[in-house]
C-alpha cells in the first residue's frame, strides 16, 4: 500500500481558536476511524505573530490497515502541503512567502478579512497592504483556492471563526470524512454547539462545489453602517460613472451627518471640481481621477468629528448589537457598557457662536499660561442605562446647533479655501489640481493631529500652489504631502518646503511649566 498522509497547515492569529479547530479535526478523524496526528508551534497574540497547527491524516481507515500504524511528520514541509487554511489574508500570503504553498499541489482556504499589522497601523496615511495584490499571490501559488470573509460569516452565525474554518475544510473535501462526522464532533462540544454548527454549515455550503475565488472588490466590507441606495439620485446624473461609487458613499455620509441641505452642498462643491476637470481634460483621459479623489476626501472633511457626532455613533442600535456580538452575550446575560468621555473647552466652544467661543478659549488659554491643566470634564456614561442613553441621544440631536457653532464656520472656511485651490489648480494644469486634491489625506484624526493636518494643508496651498510653473508646483506639492505623512513632528515637511523655495512652518508658541523638584521620600532631618 503506497499511500501518503493528507497534510493541512492551520494558520490562526492569537485568540481565534486555532487550537479548537485542530482538536475538532483530530476528534473527527477518530470518530470516522482514521489515523491522525497534530502538532503546533505556539506564537504570540494578535497581529504580532501567529500560532500554526499541523495536521496529518492517513487516508485509509484503521480497520483496513491490518494493525499497522502510519508514520507521520512532526512539521510541515514547504511545498509539500496538500492544504492550508488561514483566518487572515495577509497571514495566508506570509505563509505562502515561506514556501508552504505549491501551485501544483496545495489547496488554499483563506479568509479575505484583514487584521492590520503594527507596521500598517503606524503609517500616518493609509498604510494598508492592498488586498487585491495579496489575492494575486494566493491565485498564483495555489492549485485551488477558496477565499471569503470568514469573520463576517462568523458574526452572522454568532460563533467563532474556528467553526467557519472547520466548515470550509469539510466543504473542500480535503479529508475522507463525511459531513456527519464533523457535525457529530461539534455537537458534542456542549454550550455554543448550535452557533458553531450554524457557522460550519454556512462555510460548508459556500465552499462545497465552489472552485473560484471571490472578486477582490467584494472583499471590502462596509464598517461604518452607511446605507447606500442602489439607485442613483437624479443629481448623480451630472457626474460620470467613474465617480458614482465614491460619490454615493460620500452623499450617504452627508445625509446621515447633517441632512439633505448639507448633502446638496457636497454635490455643489464636487460639481465645481468636475467642471474644472472637464475644462482641463475634455476627453476624460484621466478618468476624472481628481473628482473621484475629491468625492472621497471632501466627504471625510465635511463630516468632521465633534461631540454631536461622537454621541450619535455611541448611541446607535447597531453599535449595541455589535458590542453584544463581540462579547458573545446571550439572551439571559446581563451586559453593561460604560463609555468614558473627557470633553474640554474646544469641544464645548465648537457649538457656540464665535464671540462666546472666543471668550471661552481665551479663558482656557489663560489657565494654561498660569501653569494649570486645560479644563476638561471627565464623564463615565452607562450607555446600557436609560439615563445614559437618553443623555447621548439628546446630545446627538443637536445637529441644528452644529451649523450655528464656531467650529462649523471655521471648517467650512478652510474647506472652501482648499476647494478653490483644487479648482484653480485643475484649470491651470490637471496634475496640479489632482495633487492638491490628494492633500485631503492630510486631514485625519482629531484634536491636535487634526489641527496640525489642516495647518499643513493651508501652508502648502499658500506657498506652493501658486508657482509660475504648474508642473513644478504639482511636483513640489506631491513632495511636501509625502513629507508631511512621513513623520508627525513635521521636520521632514519643513525640509521639503525649504527645498522647494517655500518657508518652513512658523514655530508655534508653547507654554513652559516649571515644576519644583520633589523631596526624596526617605529624606531625614539634619542632626
Amino acid at each position: 500500500m503506497n499511500q501518503a498522509p493528507i497534510s493541512l497547515l492551520i494558520c490562526a492569529l492569537g485568540g481565534e481558536g486555532g487550537g479548537v479547530l485542530t482538536e475538532w479535526l483530530v476528534e473527527t478523524a477518530h470518530h470516522a476511524g482514521y489515523a491522525v496526528q497534530s502538532t503546533s508551534i505556539p506564537g504570540v497574540a494578535q497581529r504580532t505573530g501567529a500560532t500554526t497547527y499541523y495536521v496529518e491524516v492517513f487516508p485509509v481507515p484503521l480497520a483496513q490497515l491490518g494493525g499497522k500504524r502510519p508514520v507521520f511528520s512532526l512539521n510541515p514541509v514547504p511545498g509539500a502541503l496538500n492544504a492550508m487554511v488561514s483566518s487572515e489574508l495577509l497571514e495566508t500570503t506570509r505563509q505562502i512567502g515561506n514556501g508552504m504553498s505549491s501551485p501544483d499541489r496545495t489547496l488554499v482556504i483563506s479568509s479575505s478579512s484583514r487584521t492590520f499589522t503594527t507596521a500598517e497601523r503606524m503609517q500616518l496615511a493609509d498604510g494598508r497592504t492592498d488586498s487585491a495584490e495579496l489575492m494575486k499571490v494566493v491565485q498564483q501559488f495555489s492549485r485551488r483556492h477558496h477565499v471569503f470573509d470568514m469573520s463576517a460569516v462568523a458574526k452572522e452565525a454568532g460563533t467563532v471563526v474556528s467553526a467557519v474554518m472547520l466548515g470550509a475544510v469539510a466543504g473542500s473535501g480535503l479529508f475522507p470524512f463525511a459531513r456527519g462526522d464533523y457535525e457529530a464532533v461539534v455537537r458534542a462540544g456542549g454550550r455554543g454547539a448550535e452557533a458553531s454548527l450554524r457557522g460550519f454549515a454556512k462555510a460548508y455550503d459556500m465552499v462545497s462545489g465552489c472552485h473560484a475565488v471571490l472578486d477582490p472588490a467584494s472583499m471590502v466590507a462596509r464598517e461604518d453602517g452607511l446605507r447606500v441606495r442602489p439607485a442613483m439620485t437624479a443629481a448623480f446624473g451630472a457626474f460620470p460613472v467613474q465617480v458614482h461609487d465614491m460619490l454615493a458613499l460620500g452623499h450617504a455620509r452627508m445625509l446621515e451627518y447633517q441632512g439633505p441641505a448639507y448633502a446638496n452642498l457636497y454635490l455643489e462643491r464636487l460639481q465645481q471640481v468636475l467642471d474644472a476637470e472637464r475644462a482641463s481634460d475634455p476627453a476624460g483621459v484621466q478618468s476624472y481621477a481628481t473628482t473621484r479623489e475629491m468625492a472621497r476626501w471632501l466627504a471625510l472633511w465635511m463630516a468632521f468629528d465633534d461631540i454631536v457626532r461622537v454621541a450619535d455613533l455611541k448611541s446607535r442600535a447597531t453599535r449595541w448589537e455589535r458590542v453584544k456580538g463581540e462579547v458573545k452575550a446571550g439572551e439571559d446575560d446581563l451586559l453593561k457598557v460604560y463609555d468614558h468621555f473627557k470633553p474640554g473647552i474646544p469641544e464645548f466652544a465648537a457649538l457656540l457662536p464665535a464671540p462666546l467661543a472666543d471668550r471661552l478659549v481665551r479663558w482656557d488659554r489663560a489657565r494654561v499660561l498660569q501653569g494649570k491643566q486645560p479644563w476638561a470634564l471627565p464623564l463615565k456614561v452607562g450607555t446600557h442605562s436609560i439615563l445614559g442613553m437618553l443623555g447621548l441621544r439628546v446630545l446627538a440631536s443637536l445637529k441644528w446647533l452644529r451649523v450655528r457653532g464656531s467650529r462649523y464656520a471655521i471648517e467650512q472656511s478652510m474647506i472652501d479655501k482648499w476647494l478653490a485651490g483644487v479648482v484653480q489648480g485643475t484649470r491651470r494644469h490637471w496634475r496640479l489640481g489632482h495633487e492638491i486634491a490628494l492633500c485631503g489625506r492630510l486631514i485625519k484624526g482629531y484634536g491636535a493631529t487634526n489641527e496640525r493636518g489642516k495647518e499643513n494643508l493651508l501652508h502648502v496651498l499658500d506657498h506652493l500652489a501658486q508657482g509660475p510653473s504648474p508642473e513644478a508646483s504639482a511636483q513640489a506639492i506631491a513632495a511636501a504631502r509625502d513629507a508631511a505623512l512621513a513623520d508627525d513632528a513635521g521636520k521632514t515637511l519643513d525640509a521639503a518646503l525649504v527645498a522647494h523655495g517655500a518657508p518652513a512652518r512658523p514655530v508655534k508658541e508653547q507654554p513652559i511649566r516649571f515644576v519644583r523638584k520633589p523631596k526624596p521620600l526617605n529624606s531625614q532631618p539634619a542632626a
